[in-house]
């Protein structure tokens, strides 16, 4: 839209609020005639190529991707094998027997977290290798609402806890266990050896 001139009242008006006004930086020299601002450049407008784009076609929407946060289980699975590999590719396989096991079914966050302290530090301290968490695959929830919440809340924290202090300096490698052990409802926790 094209600038238009200010008229003869416009111009008079301006004056009357001019001499009535309290100037800002009376240091500065006074004008006569209010300036006019210079037109504005147009901008180039960015130039979008269709390429064999016909009127009443639906153009292709690529598909969203969402980053939805991984299940603990593919955490486990891609983690870095820290233990020596011929005995964690037989311990995946269930081909390696646990030297001990907690079943923390049924226990609330409060008195399992303890237990599994209880139960990791003393297992190292007998020299055991290998024991076996079972949490359990946890319930779903009663009625699905529109945020997805993690099921079994034994099954998210035990890897977590593992991997805190006082059991970070016990333990070596932690995994989904086997079928035969409990499947996803359990954990391998293979213990570094006691200094």
């Amino acid at each position: 839209m094209p600038r238009r001139k200010l008229t003869a009242e416009e111009i008079e008006l301006w004056r009357k609020v001019t001499k009535q006004a309290e100037r800002l930086h009376p240091e500065l020299p006074q004008s006569v005639h209010p300036t006019t601002l210079p037109k504005p450049k147009p901008t180039k407008a960015p130039k979008f190529r269709l390429e064999g784009f016909e009127v009443g076609q639906n153009a292709q929407v690529k598909p969203v991707r969402h980053a939805l946060k991984p299940s603990v289980t593919d955490n486990l699975r891609a983690s870095p094998v820290q233990m020596d590999t011929k005995a964690f590719g037989r311990m995946k396989r269930g081909k390696l027997k646990p030297e001990g096991k907690l079943d923390l079914h049924g226990m609330r966050v409060d008195t399992a977290h303890p237990a599994l302290i209880r139960f990791v530090l003393t297992s190292q301290a007998q020299g055991k290798r290998l024991v076996l968490v079972v949490t359990g695959k946890g319930k779903d929830r009663d009625e699905p609402g529109p945020i997805p919440t993690p099921r079994g809340v034994l099954r998210n924290q035990v890897p977590h806890w593992l991997s805190i202090p006082p059991l970070t300096q016990a333990v070596l490698q932690v995994t989904p266990a086997h079928i035969s052990h409990g499947g996803d409802g359990a954990y391998y926790v293979y213990l570094r050896r006691n200094r």
